[in-house]
């Protein structure tokens, strides 16, 4: 006795899922923390270059709020509690969303 091969549904075009969009970590200014103490902590956490440190804490001072990281979801939850643990206000969003 033989059995036919099964038959593999295929999704439509409109049922494929996209990935999900990379999302990144905010940092936002604050009227506690050195400016000095927040470039140490983008170079110490993060690993960056003194200059780009520099200039990632210059537009958290002047823009506000600066986007220091990105990647998975659960990558920039660890990078948001990390940023608190230091005492830096940070929050999470979807790249592309505007805040």
């Amino acid at each position: 006795m033989t059995t036919a091969p099964a038959e593999v549904e295929r999704p439509e075009a409109e049922d494929v899922v996209a990935p999900d969009t990379p999302w990144c970590t905010v940092v936002w200014n604050d009227p506690v923390n050195l400016m000095s103490y927040v470039t140490y902590v983008f170079q110490s956490y993060f690993g960056y270059p003194k200059t780009k440190a520099e200039r990632l804490m210059l537009d958290v001072h002047e823009k506000g709020k600066a986007i220091v990281s990105s990647g998975a979801r659960e990558a920039m939850e660890i990078d948001v509690e990390a940023m608190h643990g230091y005492g830096l206000w940070a929050t999470l969003q979807k790249t592309g969303d505007r805040g």
